[in-house]
């Protein structure tokens, strides 16, 4: 009886300690992650002050106001319609602006998101008559990024600039022949004739061809006609101005693509005549970036903490 009664008063002692150690260890985990929450917090503080002082000022002396277009054209990315035209009001808005300029390196994207920045530039210019709006050329301004280009006021390069590519594709791949080889067969089954258009892993259908060449031809005359719009009499008579070929800098003036050569510096300095500039694009924060990535991580820890809490 006494064995059995020290065995039983040992396996209950084993069992709290066991138990007060596995409280200690869930109490340290969590003190951690509250300490790193705080950290967190203090810390998207602090790079917020920075990132706000980091920002111009925009309520001193006469500028050039510039917007960049930098990258892909498309949703969600720095060169957003939403995010550039957004930055193009705030630039026209400002009463110190004298000229603004959208300074572009970029490949081009969305039809759609070029179209919708080019209409804002047209809708500003007329609604701030006094304001000119100028484009400059770094490196790249093709396609899209030409599409936004011609609704400035004057379009301005650098002598190696590549500028041109108006034009319209759709690309992708076909695997029929590799799938013959591996002996692999497509099941495809579509409630449309033609929902399964240019699929990769069925043969080419010649409608559907001949339909989406009819529909690639509908957007670039719809891209002719901006140009065209934009540009007026500067534009050269040459039909190939239009095949999608890409031009330098130099030639794109003799086409009639861009009006002179000149940096964003010369535009605001010889041009606008407002030396002083002011950067009004849009772009994702220092604290923005760190809140994002920094609340990603501490979702995971949260998680990880609550799910060792609960393990025995």
């Amino acid at each position: 009886m006494t064995e059995n009664s020290g065995q039983w008063e040992r396996e209950l002692v084993t069992k709290l300690a066991t138990a007060a150690l596995k409280e200690q260890r869930r109490t340290r985990r969590w003190g951690i992650f509250f300490k790193l929450l705080t950290f967190a917090y203090l810390s998207l503080l602090l790079l917020l002050a920075l990132d706000w002082k980091g920002r111009p000022d925009i309520s001193g002396k006469k500028h050039t106001a510039m917007v960049e277009v930098n990258g892909l054209i498309a949703p969600g990315t720095d060169a957003s319609a939403e995010k550039i035209t957004s930055a193009l009001q705030a630039a026209f808005k400002d009463k110190n602006t004298q000229g603004v300029v959208v300074r572009i390196n970029s490949p081009g994207g969305s039809p759609v998101q070029a179209q919708t920045i080019y209409d804002e530039m047209k809708r500003l210019r007329a609604k701030y008559p006094n304001i000119p709006l100028y484009a400059v050329v770094e490196d790249v301004c093709a396609s899209g990024g030409y599409f936004v280009a011609v609704g400035a006021d004057r379009i301005y390069v650098a002598r190696s600039s590549v500028v041109g590519s108006i034009g319209v594709l759709m690309n992708g791949f076909g695997f029929t022949g590799l799938m013959e080889k591996l002996g692999i067969e497509r099941r495809l089954i579509t409630s449309g004739e033609h929902k399964g258009m240019l699929d990769p892993f069925s043969p080419l259908d010649e409608k559907d061809q001949q339909h989406v060449k009819q529909l690639m031809g509908d957007i670039h005359e719809q891209f002719i006609g901006v140009v065209r719009e934009g540009r007026g009499k500067r534009l050269k008579d040459a039909p190939e101005i239009f095949s999608g070929l890409i031009w330098t800098g130099q030639r794109s003036v003799d086409l009639g693509l861009a009006d002179g050569f000149g940096s964003l510096e010369y535009v605001a300095r010889e041009v606008v005549k407002a030396e002083e500039i002011r950067d009004f694009t849009i772009t994702e924060g220092v604290a923005e970036k760190f809140a994002r990535r920094f609340g990603a991580a501490m979702a995971g820890a949260f998680v990880e903490a609550v799910l060792r809490s609960s393990v025995r």
